[in-house]
């Protein structure tokens, strides 16, 4: 039986939350050739993360990533870590964990289909972890299998209030769903996000994103109808054009209540290059945590405190800290693609 009066919502990552989920880098995987620069990156998420909630580590290792912890936390911080093991392809747990719904505050999984953006690599261990961690009592809540359907939880930002942001270009990219027209992907959207309004944006693809253009990389929502964006002020960059359009479109952008956003402008990171290749750097994908926001960084001196003090104007009773991301934008992503979080009463 349905209860038509529940209330449901897809809550903001401020939402308070249970635990924090890292997906441990190993040697089978891409980060082989710089594994040891990768590791000490995920140790200062764990250490940062452990100091504020809980921190799910899913490994193919566990023991080894005991060991190393053991010798860089403290015991109150291992304390705040649950460790599960199980087979791994990669690290970017935004994209393959679960996408926590709340039903009058009872937790809702959605297990969407991860499919390596489009097919582009390894998949099919990642697609199976959220199952695991359900079926073994880590995450607890409704498991709702949705897996035949893709959906990334880069891909989309909730407000908390009704309205999810997304973008065409990734969501409408060819081997994920198609033959699914928009109209047809937001209608799935809406029924399973219980979304109220899908916010569908067009614009600021960053050079380098092999995930075919994920809102977490341009555009995140913050408390009292605000958007963080990256803007791009250089207009010799080849990405000018279209971040001025999308700076355009979010100025088009009315709330629920019919009431402009506000948006704060975080700057696009000096050009990073990896053999010729540009990456896809950037400040909107910050990690929001029980009461700190974890930024990242590019050894980039004025850009680095310039967005630390834009994201601190979003919030201002979070503490901001920063972590270099350097080594995790050379497999194309950031921070906040490492992590996901999940709401109070899930682990």
């Amino acid at each position: 039986m349905t209860d038509t009066n529940a209330i449901y919502s897809l809550p903001a990552e401020w939402y308070e939350q249970s635990a924090i989920q890292l997906t441990w880098p190993h040697e089978d995987t891409d980060w082989k050739p710089y594994l040891a620069e990768i590791t000490d990156t995920f140790v200062q998420m764990a250490r940062v993360i452990t100091l504020h909630e809980k921190l799910l580590v899913v490994a193919s290792d566990v023991s080894k990533v005991q060991r190393l912890l053991q010798g860089e936390l403290t015991a109150a911080q291992i304390e705040r870590i649950i460790f599960f093991e199980c087979p791994t392809n990669d690290t970017w747990t935004r994209d393959h964990g679960a996408i926590t719904l709340l039903r009058n505050d009872h937790p809702i999984l959605l297990d969407y289909k991860f499919n390596g953006w489009g097919e582009k690599f390894k998949w099919e261990k990642d697609n199976a972890i959220t199952r695991q961690l359900a079926e073994h009592g880590i995450l607890q809540g409704t498991l709702e299998d949705h897996t035949d359907f893709v959906l990334e939880g880069g891909s989309i930002e909730s407000d908390g209030a009704g309205t999810v942001f997304t973008t065409s270009q990734c969501l409408l990219a060819p081997h994920r769903n198609q033959p699914l027209t928009q109209t047809e992907i937001e209608q799935r959207l809406r029924q399973q996000l219980h979304a109220e309004r899908i916010v569908w944006l067009d614009y600021g693809n960053l050079v380098g994103d092999d995930t075919d253009g994920h809102i977490d990389t341009i555009v995140r929502c913050a408390p009292n109808d605000t958007l963080l964006y990256i803007g791009c002020d250089d207009e010799s960059d080849e990405q000018y054009a279209d971040f001025k359009a999308l700076e355009g479109q979010l100025q088009t952008l009315r709330t629920a209540e019919g009431q402009p956003y506000r948006l704060l402008r975080l700057p696009m990171p000096t050009a990073i290059y990896d053999d010729g290749e540009r990456l896809p750097a950037t400040y909107a994908n910050f990690v929001i945590l029980n009461g700190v926001v974890i930024c990242p960084t590019y050894a980039q001196p004025k850009h680095d405190k310039q967005a630390m003090e834009t994201i601190r104007q979003a919030f201002p009773e979070y503490e901001i800290v920063g972590i270099d991301a350097r080594t995790v934008i050379r497999q194309h992503g950031s921070l906040h693609c490492l992590t996901m979080q999940y709401p109070a009463g899930v682990v």
